[in-house]
């Protein structure tokens, strides 16, 4: 079985400082991985240089399993100035569609059933023509969320998407995302600085920082076993 992702001596950073050295693991089709770590530790350096949003230092990122880079949807942490983005849902939703339209500058048939059905999964088929700034935390996330399955039959990266949300919303939000795992087999990359979040849900967990461990959820418990009990950061 060939893996969706690998990455080989991989060393990320900016400015050709580096962040995270000798980074070696594999994600197959149907995983849930975890990153998790410190703050400062490269987890959001890492996804960006995946994506091919920055350049790695050194070492190699492969794609396999018929998995194109393009074809991996991403929902980035959000900033202020994207909270108040003055655009309907519906059409933010569909410019996750964006990749697929090439030199086109409009949506095909295809494609608008694409954003229905992915906001139909989000449940925020009711909110489709409500501005995006109104909403509240939780349903800008599933639109953000919904926008990113547009891009993507297989791969998710997530840097964080339950930031900043209460923990009733939380736990929509992680149901939702491990539903797509479960249900529609889409393989989830997420950044987590929740541990026991991490541990509840992922198949498995890549830690960065001063450890640097990849492995199933099992190994990693058996090698860090009061990671369960502190349900926080692993040093």
């Amino acid at each position: 079985m060939m893996a969706q992702l690998t990455c080989q001596n991989l060393c990320v950073g900016y400015d050709g400082k580096s962040v995270l050295q000798d980074l070696n693991f594999e994600v197959f089709a149907g995983d849930y991985l975890c990153i998790v770590g410190e703050n400062g530790s490269g987890k959001s350096t890492l996804m960006k240089t995946i994506l091919g949003l920055q350049t790695p230092i050194s070492g190699s990122i492969l794609t396999g399993d018929g998995l194109r880079k393009n074809e991996i949807g991403y929902l980035p942490q959000q900033t202020q100035v994207q909270k108040d983005f003055p655009a309907s849902v519906r059409e933010i939703v569909l410019s996750g569609c964006q990749g697929r339209c090439g030199s086109r500058s409009f949506y095909s048939k295809e494609e608008k059933q694409l954003a229905a059905d992915a906001m139909e999964k989000m449940q925020i088929t009711p909110l489709a023509k409500r501005c995006y700034r109104t909403l509240s935390g939780g349903q800008q996330q599933r639109v953000l969320l919904a926008r990113a399955l547009c891009a993507t039959r297989k791969m998710l990266f997530l840097d964080e998407p339950v930031s900043g949300l209460d923990p009733k919303v939380t736990a929509e939000m992680y149901a939702l995302i491990q539903k797509l795992n479960y249900e529609d087999g889409i393989t989830v990359v997420m950044i987590s600085h929740d541990l026991s979040a991490a541990l509840q849900y992922a198949s498995h967990i890549l830690h960065i920082g001063d450890t640097l461990f990849f492995g199933t959820k099992a190994a990693y418990l058996n090698e860090f076993p009061q990671a369960w009990q502190k349900g926080g950061e692993v040093k």
